[in-house]
This record gives C-alpha cells, structure tokens and sequence, in this order.
C-alpha cells in the first residue's frame, strides 16, 4: 500500500526504528528520534543493495518517488544505482547526471571486474588524462566529432599513435554504453576511426645475431651492479619469461631437488584474463630449468631464500624487485635501447626456430596459446622436448659466450 502525506506526518517514533513502506522497493526508515529517512532497496548483480534518498521532509514523497523510479529506470538498463551515484560524485556535485565524465566512470564500474586492477588504472587514468578535462563536463549526448578530434589530434601531434588509436577505442565503448543505457543515441568516435594513422608495429628491442648474442652474455657477465638484480639479469635469458614473470617470481614456486627442477608460474602473474587468472582451474606455466639456472638459484639462495621473493626490492625484501630493474642494468651494461628485459623472449624464439625446434613446443614455452579452435582443443603441453629445449638453449648460449658459433 503506497503512503501519503498525511501517514508520514501523523508516524510516530517507538522505541526502534520501523519501515513505512511505499512500494517498489521505496520505504521510509522512521527513527527513534523522529528522523525520517528514504531508502530503496533493490538486487544487482544477485545481491542485495540499498540506496539513500534523502530525508523527510527535505526530499519529499513525490521527488522520492521521482528518484526511486529513476532508480528503477537505471537498473532496468543494467547500470547499478548506487556505482552511478558514486560515478556522480567522483565528476564532481557541480556536473550533470549524464555528463560524458558520469557515464564514463559509470562504464568503468561495471567493466572493472573484469579488469587486473593494473587495467582497471590504465583505462581511467587515459579517460582522466586525455578526455575528461576537456569533456567530461558536456551532456553525453551533446559530445560529437568536433569535440573528440582535438583530443585524438593532440596525442598524435605528440607522437602517441597508439594511445590515440586506444583512447578512440575506449570513447566509443563509453558512447556505446551511453546508448544501451539511453542517455546518448550514437558514437561519434566511431566515426573517427579512418582518420587516425595507421598503428606502427611495436617489437621489443632485441638481438638475433649470434655474434651479437655472444657479446651480450659476456656484458652480463662483466655487470658490477647488486648481486640480486645480477641474478636477474643472468636468468632472464636462460627463462625467457616475461619480465613481470621473473621479478614476482617467489621461492615457492620453485623445485630445484626434484629430477626435473621447474618453475612454476602462477596464473596470478601470467599475461592472461582476470577470469582466468582467478579461476581455481587454471594450471600454473612450468617453466623447466636448466643446470645452468638452478646454478644461479641455489648460489642466490643463501641471500633471499629465507623471504618470499626471490628477487626482493632493494628498499625492502617484502616487496618484489622494481619493474624497471633489468632493464636498467640492460641500460648500466651500454644495451639501453637494443634490448629489453622483454628482448630476450624474442631472441630465443628465433634463434630456436633456426636451430630446428618443434614450434609448437616453443610456443608452449614462450605461454602462447595457439590461435582459433585449434587452441581451444589442443592442450598438448610438450613438456619432455620443453626440458631438452632449455637445456639445449642453456648451453647454446655458453657457446655463444665463449665465442663460438
């Protein structure tokens, strides 16, 4: 039964607090003290939620109403209420409701569980760095191509192609979200797409050479820097896992006894999905370890074995070493700019391939899937030749060093 004016005026307070209920999920929470609060409870996402709206007489029945079925409207929608007030807030109290900065953040909410909170970061830092100080305070629906060239503009003039191919991207799933939920009615970024030019490739600086490849390993060799960050730089090409994968990496994952010592890497830590990362099925990536690799472990061991992190931050050992840290002894030993932590991945897949191995065996250990519906049936991990790859790879590079090719 809905309320009137006339029943909310007349409640009395008792000694706890009651609803009066008005319909729709909308009630009215009168307290001990005589206040009088507007609540609407609703379920998004299979939970249970509640949102304020204001108090009596303040916000009275008709404007809580009016709020309630707006509320309604939102969720109807697929947008979650209480995230677009959050979204509303976060713009600022002196913006619209359906300013492109409110929707923006409103579309970061409801994609954010699919994100790492590293991509979470990313795609709001390049809407609030490159969009919202200039947009953010238009109606959505008022934002068109005259507005978003110059932004685009702006980043290539810079020399930022790819950002501004990804923050075109990203504004026309703001607009497209913005339509599904009936505050703008198309995407004006899409129309942009043909005019930015075209992505340049971008390949991670590395060596193929053999000669090269050779005088690399006696640079690493000659490093002088922390004896932590050396072992780093000593494993990452023998690993050739990705830079993330080495300086997270913690002593228990790791079996150096075993008749096949291996590396295990978490999903936590490997380049794929928050759902995958997450999901209890998802197997660890073995990484087999060569004599040589065990050899730099075990003589590291006595250092950082009785942390966590096998590579510890040089401010603290409870945190894991810096993401630039092989790289910057890359730079410290004259490699800065002709190759990356990432290089060495790179270099080994190619020199590999031209010594005959089995490719697909190679991308297994390099953690790529393969492509298509083949990847999606074919789990074979090749394992046994990954062992005899790293090996062979291990002492390759030795012959490298020594200089012979």
């Amino acid at each position: 039964m809905s309320l009137s004016d006339l029943q909310i005026k007349n409640a009395k307070p008792a000694d706890k607090a009651r609803k009066l209920t008005d319909g729709g999920g909308m009630y009215l929470l009168l307290n001990t003290n005589g206040s009088r609060w507007w609540r609407f409870d609703y379920r998004f996402g299979g939970k249970r939620k509640t949102l304020s709206m204001g108090t009596y007489p303040d916000t009275g029945l008709k404007e809580a109403r009016e709020k309630r079925d707006a509320a309604r409207k939102l969720i109807a929608a697929g947008v979650n209420p209480g995230a677009q007030r959050k979204a509303v807030k976060a713009a600022g109290v002196d913006r619209a409701a359906n300013s492109f900065e409110v929707i923006a953040r409103e579309w970061l909410a409801v994609r954010q569980h699919e994100w790492t909170p590293g991509q979470f970061a990313k795609e709001r830092d390049r809407l609030e760095n490159h969009a919202f100080p200039w947009i953010g305070r238009l109606p959505v629906a008022d934002v068109g191509v005259a507005e978003i060239r110059p932004l685009l503009a702006r980043l290539v003039k810079r020399g930022h192609k790819e950002q501004a191919h990804r923050l075109r991207n990203q504004l026309s799933r703001v607009f497209r979200f913005a339509v599904a939920t009936e505050r703008a009615s198309r995407d004006p970024a899409a129309d942009l797409r043909d005019t930015l030019p075209a992505r340049q490739p971008q390949n991670y600086a590395t060596i193929i050479d053999p000669v090269q490849v050779g005088e690399l390993m006696r640079a690493i060799d000659g490093f002088t820097g922390t004896f932590v960050v050396e072992c780093a730089l000593r494993l990452a090409p023998l690993w050739f896992c990705r830079p993330g994968e080495i300086r997270q990496a913690e002593w228990a994952q790791f079996d150096l006894d075993g008749q096949n010592p291996v590396y295990k890497v978490p999903p936590m830590i490997q380049k794929l999905r928050k759902a995958a990362k997450e999901n209890p099925n998802t197997k660890p990536h073995s990484v087999p370890l060569a004599r040589q690799a065990v050899a730099i472990l075990r003589e590291l061991h006595p250092l950082t074995g009785r942390g966590k992190y096998v590579f510890p931050g040089a401010r603290s050992s409870s945190r894991n070493m810096s993401d630039g840290a092989v790289n910057a002894a890359l730079a410290r030993i004259g490699y800065k700019g002709i190759i990356t932590g990432h290089g060495f991945r790179h270099m080994a897949r190619t020199l590999l391939g031209e010594l005959g191995w089995n490719p697909e065996a190679l991308e297994r250990q390099l953690s790529h899937k393969e492509p298509g519906v083949p990847g999606v049936y074919n789990k074979t991990q090749h394992l046994p030749e990954r062992r005899k790859i790293m090996q062979e790879w291990a002492d390759y590079l030795d012959t490298l060093k020594a200089g012979c090719d």
